[in-house]
């Protein structure tokens, strides 16, 4: 049960390190893209600047959104993991 017990352990933190891993890229490269198009609208109609800037922000809090749900469950799963109850039971 030690060795399963371990094993368990071992994977979730290669879990939660790819998933936090994972998020920050994507993160990386979606703003990465968000702001070189915000850019090149930007320079195309100078005059639609405040318009993209709004939906720039709002993008880039729904890119911040979706890795902080990413955290969160790799946090739950590294700090109160619900498999460890299945290999102690």
């Amino acid at each position: 049960m030690e060795a399963a017990l371990s094993m368990l352990l071992g994977n979730t933190a290669i879990a939660v390190a790819i998933l936090i891993g994972a998020g920050a890229l994507g993160t990386a490269i979606g703003f990465g893209i968000l702001g070189g198009r915000f850019l090149e609208g930007a320079a195309r109609q100078p005059e639609m600047i405040p318009t993209l800037q709004v939906k720039m922000f709002i993008v880039a809090g729904l890119l911040d959104a979706v890795t902080m749900i990413g955290v969160g469950i790799a946090l739950f799963m590294l700090f109160a993991n619900p498999f460890i109850a299945v290999v102690k039971g």
